[in-house]
């Protein structure tokens, strides 16, 4: 299984924490995933290697939110960063941290898995800013 869904997953989880005010206690038990030891196949469903991927991603961006922001708001042309949409800023946060402490990752591949979660959930064009924002902070970093 491609790491795809443990980034959606992983987007998923950290919008949670952000809007939702979920604990990261709560957030990494993925309570809205079925991972392939439970039975049903109803919602969102990854192999229990990808849930243990999407929870590394949720772990280690929220424990390192306060660099990662910093980061991003270093990025932001024009834009205040409590003005991003909360999508936008859930995608950028995961990418963000895949681009500084997992570099084992191809950026590309972060950035493109990035731009396609941001086509399929994020507001008409984010993907156009995430994609402009992950490119300047990669070649930064």
């Amino acid at each position: 299984m491609s790491r795809r869904k443990s980034r959606i997953t992983a987007f998923q989880g950290l919008y949670s924490w952000d809007v939702g005010g979920m604990s990261e206690k709560d957030v990494l038990e993925l309570s809205w995933v079925k991972t392939s030891s439970e039975p049903g196949s109803e919602g969102l469903s990854v192999s229990d290697d990808s849930a243990a991927f999407a929870r590394m991603l949720i772990a280690g961006t929220i424990e390192n939110v306060q660099k990662i922001d910093e980061v991003i708001k270093a990025h932001l042309t024009n834009w205040e960063f409590d003005r991003v949409n909360k999508v936008t800023i859930a995608i950028l946060r995961m990418s963000v941290y895949s681009l500084m402490f997992m570099k084992d990752v191809e950026p590309s591949i972060v950035i493109d898995e990035a731009i396609d979660i941001a086509k399929n959930y994020g507001p008409d064009d984010s993907y156009k800013f995430v994609n402009a924002i992950l490119d300047n902070i990669k070649k930064d970093l």
